[in-house]
């Protein structure tokens, strides 16, 4: 039961209406932005414009099943969606159903957060063949994107290679090679957790184009590939020369990260004993071209990588003309993600993120458009883990606070929308919609001795939601 805000609206309605604001994108940057709105804007009314049937975005979809302590501050967004100046409308997608116009028309401000849904290509030789696989996908795939739900991904063969070395490469490394009894228990899609548990892959290269010094990963996420029960990892000694000189120069985090490695490395030839699964990190590398046998990827020529420049954190990394091949017949490209123009009015820079100061949304002029904003990595780009979209959202927020602050609202919000959305075939999804699905999903993972089966087709999402 929501608490009663009509009350504060009484209060209020003799000096001013209530400031409408609209979030398009319910993830994490959208619920932190709207949990520091909700506090220190009141009052304020809030509605979420989300593309899917179902909120949290990256939390539900990009967070590793074996990291549900990851999605705990799910929590704290349904506290905050269970308020009743909170709305969730999902299944509406901007640019198609409605306009970043309509939205500005019916509100005092307009808060982007649909956050980086395709992903950077390499634009190499042959990088069309098939297994060849987005990163993004797969993590869609094992999670249960609707988007991702009939990817195919060959596993057959024995070795598969990672290009990018940042944590959704090692997450993907570690739900390959993570021994199938511990993911059964996690909310990984059943699917996905067939084919690993049949998959042939014992071996997987990580490729950085740079070195052991500039890894994008944390120490968190390589302390559990490292732990990985029957998976020997091994790296190569020569991509080490210098790298323990230079450690004590470091700051405490990139330290921590780099004596790890260097402990492992030292301790690689004393593990006695053969192991079913082989994780080996390459650096120095950059992918030249792919190559291809009866259209499916069979390799991946290498060029060799040299570093330059005084600042060992921040070397140049400049090609050589040397190079090496690995044979493979499986690759996951994880080398970034990048945002999408939801709508022309839109301006992106070089960057790949929306034209923004301090989250203000600049247009093609270099003027700001007046209260609409950008938070999460449409803002930022694609950098950073959770806590750091947290800290980006709520200095957005308080700058919306700031100029919303003496607003004289006379806009009508999601009233003002439904004439627009009752042309639109597919119905909105509200909040009690979105909880009929938790509940179905839930159910459904008791069958399987999991926390929740999700449903992964949009018009069973729909159905399940109409009941």
């Amino acid at each position: 039961m929501k608490p009663c805000f009509s009350i504060v609206l009484r209060r209020f309605c003799s000096r001013r209406t209530v400031p409408q604001v609209c979030v398009v994108g319910a993830g994490p940057a959208g619920f932190y932005a709207a949990m520091h709105l909700s506090k220190n804007l009141r009052p304020v009314k809030i509605d979420f414009i989300e593309k899917l049937p179902v909120p949290f975005g990256l939390i539900r979809y990009g967070v590793a099943p074996d990291h549900p302590e990851v999605k705990n501050c799910i929590n704290q967004f349904t506290k905050l969606a269970n308020q009743e100046n909170i709305n969730f409308y999902g299944n509406i997608t901007l640019g198609k159903d409605i306009s970043l116009d309509n939205l500005r028309q019916h509100y005092d401000a307009v808060l982007l957060t649909y956050g980086a849904e395709e992903d950077k290509t390499l634009g190499i030789q042959n990088e069309d063949a098939q297994n060849i696989i987005a990163a993004r996908n797969f993590v869609g795939w094992y999670n249960g994107h609707p988007r991702d739900k009939d990817l195919k991904v060959d596993l057959s063969g024995r070795t598969g290679t990672i290009i990018g070395q940042g944590n959704v490469a090692l997450d993907v490394a570690r739900i390959l090679m993570s021994p199938i009894d511990l993911l059964k228990k996690t909310d990984i899609t059943e699917f996905a957790l067939q084919a690993i548990s049949e998959s042939n892959i014992k071996e997987l290269y990580l490729i950085g184009r740079r070195g052991p010094l500039q890894v994008a990963f944390t120490i968190k996420e390589l302390r559990e590939q490292l732990k990985l029960p029957n998976c020997l990892t091994i790296w190569r000694k020569e991509d080490f020369e210098g790298v323990a000189e230079a450690v004590v120069n470091l700051q405490r985090p990139r330290k921590r990260l780099t004596e790890l490695m260097l402990k492992s490395l030292d301790n690689q030839s004393s593990q006695p004993g053969s192991y079913e699964n082989y994780f080996r990190p390459i650096f120095f590398r950059s992918p030249h071209k792919f190559l291809v046998h009866n259209g499916q990827v069979s390799g991946i020529e290498l060029t060799c990588n040299k570093l330059f420049g005084d600042n060992i954190e921040n070397q140049r990394c400049i090609a050589t003309e040397n190079k090496e091949t690995i044979d493979c017949s499986l690759v996951f490209r994880s080398i970034g993600y990048k945002s999408i123009k939801a709508d022309n009015g839109l301006s992106f820079g070089t960057s790949g993120c929306v034209v923004n100061e301090n989250g203000r949304v600049i247009d093609n002029k270099g003027r700001e458009f007046g209260r609409l904003y950008v938070a999460g990595w449409l803002g930022t780009g694609p950098v950073g883990v959770i806590i750091h979209t947290m800290g980006n959202a709520f200095q957005v927020a308080i700058n919306i606070c700031h100029d919303l602050k003496n607003c004289e609202s006379s806009k009508d919000g999601f009233e003002g929308l439904k004439n627009i959305l009752k042309n639109v075939n597919s119905p909105v999804i509200t909040w009690q919609g979105w909880e009929k699905i938790n509940r179905f999903e839930i159910e459904l993972g008791k069958k399987f001795g999991k926390p929740r089966e999700k449903l992964t087709c949009i018009s069973k999402m729909l159905e399940v939601a109409a009941e």
